[in-house]
């Protein structure tokens, strides 16, 4: 796929797997699988099998430069897009496609989260050969919908319509709404409901047809990053360019600046293994348990009694549990957090708290 660009945002905190994903080295750079590379290395590895090494772009904050090119020697500087504030990813695919454009305007893209696991990668990239071609003969938007295992509340929601016929490409369907994270009672009716997929976030389309839709939909990001910025990329002025219109631009997703107002957004419905590594529960789904159904990373952890925890412990210190059900326990040199798993959601809170206290050594 010579003509086909591969866009991975490494860009967030990756709040929610604090105390261990922090403000200077944050979850995507972080090896947390134990599969010996980090997300971010596991999410270019897999693409460089579809697509040349050279149409694989980076888009991340300007503070993480460093890790990048340590993480991927293989890229070079101008493959790494550097965000000077977060204003999450519809500013930052509108810089990506801006770049993708300069080198070829006919192309497609492919955009991904750096934080996603697929255990059935053979299925995978069939599933992306499919997208590639079918936005390649047509001038729409897709995404990839994965077929839910669970009512889970910490994932985006995609309603799919009717069955399309477009192409004859099968499991495709016209997008009917976007759904943000539900509470428990809304993601049992959406699993129920048979009509509700998992938000991949992972998008496929043309570089002509994303900048229609940004023309269309977000005239203000459009003005911003496509008419103003339209002689920058590739010059001296770029970056100088790049931290205007950032801090002058809205803080927006993709999914509400474009996805949710156009009729032309396509839903290709697949399953390959696929989850979004957002939370430590997550992360439980995916890896090893003990008779005892208790994930355990670290070698000074001693378990009694006590089931289906999540224990990742990065010290030498011990760390004993007894009579502890469905806990998260996470013990690094600056931090000791004890959460129940239902809990998990405040972690955010347990961060600001923190802030506030001003102990910047354990953000």
């Amino acid at each position: 796929m010579k003509d086909t660009y591969c866009i991975i945002m490494a860009g967030g905190l990756g709040q929610r797997f604090w105390p261990v994903s922090t403000k200077s080295t944050p979850k995507q750079f972080l090896d947390i699988l134990g599969t010996g590379q980090s997300f971010l290395q596991m999410t270019f590895n897999r693409f460089l099998q579809i697509c040349p090494l050279e149409n694989i772009i980076v888009v991340t904050n300007h503070a993480y430069i460093d890790l990048v090119h340590e993480q991927l020697p293989q890229i070079s500087e101008e493959q790494v897009l550097l965000e000077p504030l977060r204003r999450n990813t519809a500013p930052c695919i509108a810089y990506a496609v801006n770049k993708v454009k300069q080198k070829n305007p006919d192309a497609t893209m492919i955009v991904t989260p750096a934080d996603q696991i697929v255990t059935q990668e053979s299925e995978f990239f069939m599933q992306i050969e499919t997208g590639v071609k079918f936005a390649k003969r047509n001038d729409t938007l897709l995404t990839l919908g994965i077929s839910p295992k669970r009512p889970e509340t910490s994932f985006g929601y995609i309603q799919i319509g009717d069955p399309d016929d477009k192409d004859c490409v099968p499991n495709l369907f016209k997008m009917k709404t976007f759904t943000e994270k539900p509470d428990e009672e809304m993601a049992q009716i959406f699993y129920d409901s048979g009509e509700f997929f998992w938000n991949s976030g992972i998008f496929i389309w043309s570089v002509e047809g994303i900048e229609s839709a940004f023309e269309q939909y977000h005239p203000e990001l459009y003005e911003q990053f496509f008419v103003q910025g339209k002689n920058m990329y590739g010059t001296d002025s770029e970056q100088s360019f790049i931290r205007k219109a950032y801090s002058e631009c809205q803080n927006i997703s993709v999914d509400y600046a474009i996805l949710e107002k156009s009729d032309n957004v396509y839903v290709l419905c697949a399953d390959f293994g696929w989850s979004d590594i957002g939370t430590w529960t997550n992360a439980y789904h995916h890896l090893d348990k003990d008779e005892n159904r208790n994930v355990i990373r670290g070698e000074s952890v001693h378990c009694y009694d006590a089931y289906g925890n999540v224990i990742h412990s990065s010290t030498d210190r011990l760390v004993v549990l007894n009579g502890v059900n469905d806990f998260i326990v996470v013990d690094t040199e600056d931090v000791l957090m004890v959460c129940k798993k239902s809990n998990e959601k405040h972690i955010r809170q347990f961060l600001n708290d923190a802030r506030v206290k001003k102990a910047e050594n354990v953000l």
